[in-house]
């Protein structure tokens, strides 16, 4: 058995993947690998890299760079121009980012799910009764990024960003084995909630959420890193307006972004629990209208 078989079959072992990523001091692991990631020397940034290939399916053939300078300029890595473009079809709401979908459906009277058979709270997840009104009973999507994948996310519609609430908390990992042992997780951990308007009033939102050494959250259009060291202002209105595909930010390692929508949209082909998406790809579509 090569090592990476080995690896594979022990992430597979509920118990002890648990345990081994979330038992552990959650917070401290993530400062430290936060100030890890960015040593810059070579040995420390190749080794790095070369364990992280080991543990994961790590593709770097479509980053801009060849060449980083820290273990966290690789996480953070562009790709080459053009290769995530945003569907043009006006009708279509694009994946904010490369992910594969978890829970989705439709939201119940404030209620959703981050797995069949454990809902939790809208009002829990967001903080903000009047945003949970605009969502009661919308739509939602929950997109979940790998360490491998490319962490940068982005603008799905045509917007205007209104207003970011930055909610501190936990960084429990977000993988499928938590999800199951960890009720309302997503409403423990740490996140951001983007609220963005499209051109018909309707409400928009990303929520953003932070996980086990992915605890900081970049936002390009409020020059501003969300994470546990965030001290003073939590709540950020702004009036930004954004068009399809426009980058919004970055997570510093990979995690999750729920997609809060309008209860009109239908969900896309494609569109499975499991099934893999990128950045720009169809998510949502506006029905098409009677004739």
């Amino acid at each position: 058995m090569t090592i990476r078989a080995l690896i594979s079959a022990v992430s597979q072992q509920e118990d002890l993947n648990f345990l081994l990523t979330n038992r552990i001091p959650r917070a401290a692991a993530t400062r430290f690998m936060g100030w890890f990631s960015r040593i810059e020397n070579p040995y420390v940034r190749d080794l790095s890299i070369a364990c992280w290939r080991l543990f994961s399916d790590l593709d770097l053939s479509e980053a801009r760079k060849t060449e980083f300078k820290s273990l966290h300029d690789c996480f953070t890595r562009e790709l080459r121009p053009g290769l995530r473009p945003p569907d043009p079809d006006p009708r279509v709401v694009a994946s904010p980012s490369d992910a594969i979908v978890g829970a989705f459906g439709s939201i119940r009277d404030g209620e959703l799910y981050q797995i069949k058979g454990a809902p939790y709270s809208l009002l829990d997840l967001v903080g903000d009764a009047a945003l949970v009104e605009q969502h009661r009973q919308g739509r939602f999507v929950t997109l979940r990024l790998t360490s491998s994948m490319y962490h940068r996310f982005h603008a799905p519609y045509d917007c205007r960003i209104k207003r970011v609430t930055f909610i501190h908390g936990d960084v429990w990992n977000v993988n499928p084995i938590a999800l199951k042992r960890v009720e309302r997780l997503f409403c423990k951990n740490e996140r951001a909630v983007l609220q963005t308007q499209l051109s018909s009033g309707e409400a928009l939102t990303l929520v953003p959420v932070a996980a086990i050494l992915v605890a900081s959250i970049r936002l390009h259009f409020l020059d501003v890193v969300l994470n546990a060291q965030t001290r003073g202002a939590t709540a950020f209105p702004c009036d930004v307006e954004v068009r399809k595909g426009c980058e919004l930010g970055w997570f510093e390692h990979g995690s999750t972004i729920i997609v809060l929508a309008p209860d009109h949209l239908e969900f896309c082909d494609g569109v499975t629990e499991g099934s893999r998406i990128r950045a720009g790809q169809p998510l949502l579509r506006k029905p098409v209208p009677n004739q």
